[in-house]
């Protein structure tokens, strides 16, 4: 069963659905990492969310959805690049102890000073530009809950979520009201209020193993749905030997000689998909050498 993500609108009617099923691209997201079940869980939620959402946006640049925290899990990264290519990583304190029944709020608020960003990070930014970055309390019981509390407050969208996920499949439904729209000969008034009930009976099972047009026709029968063309997400890691360097040339020479002189080379190890980039001495000399090489051209140009 292929990833898809499927858009809808309900005729006549100020609402608009998404329905999303990752599994190929989600199994190669845990596939190098060991999270415990309930970080799976709410990760593999986030993924889902963060495509929903980056659906809904006509942006050229990535969509960041991070909540960090001060419990056993400090960080929860999903990154959804152009073209539907996503990526997520979860870091966990080295005393992490994790129950099996843990809550979001458990795992990442116990002193109540969580965040949930998102950040709109657009492609080939220009020299000073910064990326949008809305910030709110982590206020909800689950990842489903606290983005619709950030959508209500930082978009001012009525927006509803039901979210699944384990280690095999991450899946959800957005719905979202619209403005109503001036002329609209009879809109359907009732349309919002209809589609969250018809949603509200969908059970985990059905979210985790039905496709998303089977899941549509489950839930929307009866409605008359205009259908936009699936697309399909997929797993990507920006992660390169060359973004690698560039964080060595961030660190400084002295910090990374200050490695090299410890063991034989210097190791940065991709936190969303496990690749490691090792550089030795050669390397790192050749590195700063080229380095100050760009920094002397830039200082040249006029």
């Amino acid at each position: 069963m292929a990833d898809a993500l499927l858009k809808f609108l309900f005729r006549d009617a100020p609402v608009r659905g998404e329905i999303v099923r990752l599994q190929a691209s989600w199994r190669q997201m845990v596939a190098n990492h060991r999270y415990p079940a309930p970080v799976t869980r709410l990760l593999g939620e986030m993924t889902a969310a963060a495509a929903l959402l980056a659906a809904n946006i006509k942006f050229d640049g990535a969509l960041i959805l991070q909540i960090q925290g001060n419990g056993p899990v400090r960080l929860l990264v999903v990154e959804v690049q152009p073209g539907m290519r996503l990526r997520a990583t979860a870091k966990l304190r080295d005393t992490a102890v994790i129950e099996a029944q843990a809550t979001l709020q458990q795992l990442t608020n116990p002193n109540g000073e969580a965040r949930c960003a998102i950040t709109l990070d657009p492609t080939g930014r220009r020299p000073g530009q910064q990326p949008y970055q809305g910030v709110v309390p982590l206020a909800g019981e689950t990842i489903a809950q606290v983005l619709e509390n950030y959508l209500r407050q930082s978009e001012q969208i009525e927006s509803k979520l039901w979210l699944a996920a384990d280690e095999h499949v991450a899946a959800g439904v957005l719905l979202q009201k619209l403005p109503q729209e001036g002329g609209a000969a009879k809109p359907d008034v009732d349309a919002w209020q209809r589609a969250g009930a018809l949603t509200a009976t969908l059970t985990r099972m059905e979210l985790l193993s039905l496709a998303p047009e089977a899941l549509a026709h489950r839930l929307y029968w009866e409605e008359q749905l205009e259908h936009f063309a699936p697309v399909e997400p997929r797993f990507e890691c920006t992660c390169s030997r060359e973004r690698s360097g560039r964080m060595l040339l961030a660190l400084g020479r002295e910090e990374v000689e200050s490695i090299l002189a410890e063991r034989n080379d210097v190791e940065i190890t991709c936190d969303f998909c496990n690749a490691r980039y090792a550089f030795d001495a050669v390397d790192v000399g050749h590195l700063f050498a080229a380095g100050a090489t760009r920094e002397a051209d830039a200082s040249t140009r006029h």
